[in-house]
């Protein structure tokens, strides 16, 4: 388990930083930017948790612990037999994504229109963790051409932009407060 006595260590200022496996990179590396935006998806679901009440205040929280397992895969590279199994996402946190999904969708009404960012504050906040959590998704794509990356993570990132959405549609009354694009509006 983590132990932190202290906060600053002085040994990112040169502008490096410690990977799991102890590997020293750029703090620019894509890597890290993968990482990094995990970590910035989460705080924004910290945000609209602000918002939440019940089953998607929990569920919300659940996806916050999985969101630190995703960083700490990504902050792990694959490499063949490590002394200490890394922390690596599993399938069944994905098909527990895809269960949630198929939960809140369901008393949805079908899309005849995409959708705006916004209606309630909870689900502005959510379409906000959604859209970082797609950037998220793309720098782990950009890493995967260079680096080995566990194919879950991007399976995880993919199912949770799609759990955010259907989230969101949930929090603007099913659906009846989303706000829909008119293409040419205002032309």
């Amino acid at each position: 388990m983590v132990k932190l006595t202290k906060i600053y260590t002085r040994t990112g200022d040169k502008g490096d930083t410690g990977l799991g496996d102890g590997s020293r990179v750029a703090k620019h590396d894509l890597r890290v930017e993968a990482f990094g935006t995990v970590d910035e998806t989460n705080a924004v679901i910290g945000l609209a948790q602000l918002h939440a009440t019940g089953e998607l205040r929990n569920l919300l929280a659940t996806v916050q612990n999985d969101l630190f397992d995703v960083g700490a895969d990504l902050c792990t590279p694959e490499q063949e037999a490590p002394e200490y199994p890394p922390l690596r996402i599993t399938a069944g946190q994905v098909e527990f994504l895809e269960r949630q999904i198929d939960t809140f969708n369901a008393p949805l009404a079908t899309l005849r229109s995409f959708i705006l960012p916004g209606g309630t504050a909870l689900a502005a906040h959510l379409h906000l963790a959604r859209t970082v959590t797609r950037r998220a998704e793309r720098l782990v794509t950009a890493l995967m051409e260079e680096q080995p990356v566990n194919p879950e993570v991007l399976r995880y990132l993919n199912r949770l932009s799609d759990l955010l959405f259907v989230a969101a549609r949930r929090a603007n009354d099913n659906g009846q407060c989303d706000v829909l694009w008119v293409p040419g509006a205002n032309r």
